[in-house]
């Protein structure tokens, strides 16, 4: 028994090469266009050795310290205005940081004021840097 398992016998496809792998067959079809090869937008034509190489901008957040800081100013002046029964979304919002961190290791409830003030001043402020980017940068691009 043992040596019928030690003898080895070969497994058509597992260790030889005697099976062909079959060619496809192109089907053609009235209701459907010629195969087209498809074009690759990453190779330039004409490029020796077949090297690729891509048109993204490396450099495509384009970030600039002018925006950031202008962005900032630009939404702490008007969430600073007291508008809010008499306290602005700055002043509520550094407020209930205080009011949380007081009991520290638990962490603020789900109905803590503390969320929405955060959600708000922040939502504000990537929506004015955002819109600074793209006046910014529109601007030095001659978008506009």
């Amino acid at each position: 028994m043992a040596s019928a398992f030690a003898t080895s016998s070969a497994v058509v496809g597992l260790g030889t090469t005697s099976l062909s792998s079959p060619k496809p067959t192109p089907l053609f079809s009235s209701f459907v266009k010629s195969p087209v090869r498809a074009r690759n937008p990453l190779r330039i034509a004409g490029a020796a050795g077949g090297k690729y190489t891509c048109s993204f901008e490396r450099d495509w957040l384009r970030r600039d310290l002018n925006v950031i800081g202008f962005g900032l100013i630009g939404w702490l002046a008007p969430s600073s205005i007291p508008v809010i029964d008499g306290k602005s979304l700055t002043g509520l919002f550094f407020d209930s940081i205080g009011t949380e961190l007081a009991h520290f290791p638990t962490p603020p409830p789900i109905a803590s004021q503390f969320w929405l003030w955060l959600i708000t001043w922040h939502f504000g402020l990537f929506v004015c840097l955002t819109f600074g980017q793209i006046g910014f940068k529109g601007r030095a691009e001659d978008y506009f």
